[in-house]
């Protein structure tokens, strides 16, 4: 067991000393873009000016033979392109690859001082973070950068899941974890092809009625990864760190898209992935509060500033309990609102 206090310390000589927290940013999506596809790279600042996060994915979706132009794709990105207030991330290949190395070689060496947060597939334990935790602090040192570059875990394994309460206490470089349902269904043998939202087979039926055994009897679809996200918001926001929902495979089903990101959102999640620019718009929705829940909590706070004793607003009883959940949406509109004049007007902030 490490001891608490290097937790403050560099793993290297020359790094960057640890971030004591992580920052809080407009993390409603984040968009993966493939930095081979010249078609797509031509589009990106246009397109970072509408996502809070846009990422350079290496791993999958890029075939083997695209494996080394898009880290090079990445690279000139880095150096030449303007992103404006827009972050930009990686998602490096599998640890287990013959890419990842020098995935996360060249990056730091090359662009580490443009690169935020580094993302790292099929975690299954804290010793894949700590390998990396080493790795990014040697590299930084010998890039001579000045701030540390986070990691953000990937659950995709049965292992990683039961090992998420370590993997998000391994490092104060956790940023925070995402939740890959496609590779998860693999490693747990789940009985489905789809990427993320529910499964029609997955249901609860009431019991037949007894003056009517054979009367349709009403059922309700289930959501397939209610207690796995649920496990990742409780061990990310136990050590300050952020959970966001993976990816969404159908493309053209914005409705399902839109019910999952907002079941995410509800559980706690800040953002999830977006992969087509229709997704972005959905993400952006989503993980923004509703303007009436944002007034009302601000009317309970103005009401109670301090948060203390027992009150009756619009009817409906307000404590301390309560004037934290309305900080929560308002804070939230607030750190938004700089970001996106509309949502100012609509918060009215």
């Amino acid at each position: 067991m490490r001891n608490p206090r290097d937790f403050l310390k560099p793993l290297a000589v020359g790094a960057p000393d640890p971030l004591l927290d992580i920052p809080v940013t407009p993390s409603r999506m984040i968009h993966f873009f493939d930095p081979s596809n010249e078609k797509i790279v031509g589009k990106l600042a246009g397109t970072a000016a509408k996502a809070d996060i846009v990422l350079g994915n290496l791993e999958d979706a890029v075939p083997v033979a695209s494996k080394e132009p898009a880290r090079a794709g990445l690279v000139k990105i880095g150096k030449e392109m303007d992103l404006g207030e827009t972050a930009l991330w990686t998602r490096v290949n599998a640890l287990d690859s013959p890419w990842c190395l020098d995935d996360i070689t060249t990056l730091v060496t090359e662009i580490g001082d443009k690169l935020d947060v580094i993302m790292v597939p099929k975690v299954e334990g804290p010793w894949d973070i700590h390998y990396v935790d080493r790795l990014l602090a040697q590299l930084e040192a010998k890039a001579k950068i000045d701030r540390p570059i986070l990691i953000h875990a990937i659950l995709e394994t049965a292992l990683g899941v039961s090992n998420l309460e370590e993997i998000a206490a391994a490092s104060p470089r956790i940023q925070g974890m995402s939740f890959g349902p496609a590779d998860l269904a693999a490693s747990r043998r789940m009985k489905t092809t789809r990427v993320g939202g529910g499964h029609p087979g997955y249901r609860v039926i009431e019991d037949p009625d007894p003056n009517d055994p054979e009367a349709p009897r009403a059922s309700a679809q289930q959501d397939l990864w209610h207690y796995s996200i649920g496990r990742m918001v409780d061990a990310c926001t136990s050590v300050g760190a952020l959970p966001f929902y993976g990816p969404y495979g159908d493309i053209k089903d914005v409705v399902g898209c839109e019910t999952q990101f907002r079941a995410a959102f509800l559980m706690g999640c800040v953002g999830a992935w977006s992969l087509h620019p229709v997704q972005i718009d959905i993400a952006k929705k989503v993980f923004s509060p509703d303007p009436d829940e944002v007034k009302f909590a601000k009317k309970v706070i103005e009401a109670i500033p301090d948060g203390a004793g027992v009150h009756m607003i619009d009817g409906k009883m307000q404590d301390d309990a309560t004037w934290k959940q309305c900080k929560v949406m308002v804070n939230l509109a607030e750190m938004l609102a700089k970001k996106d004049p509309e949502l100012a007007e609509a918060y009215e902030l």
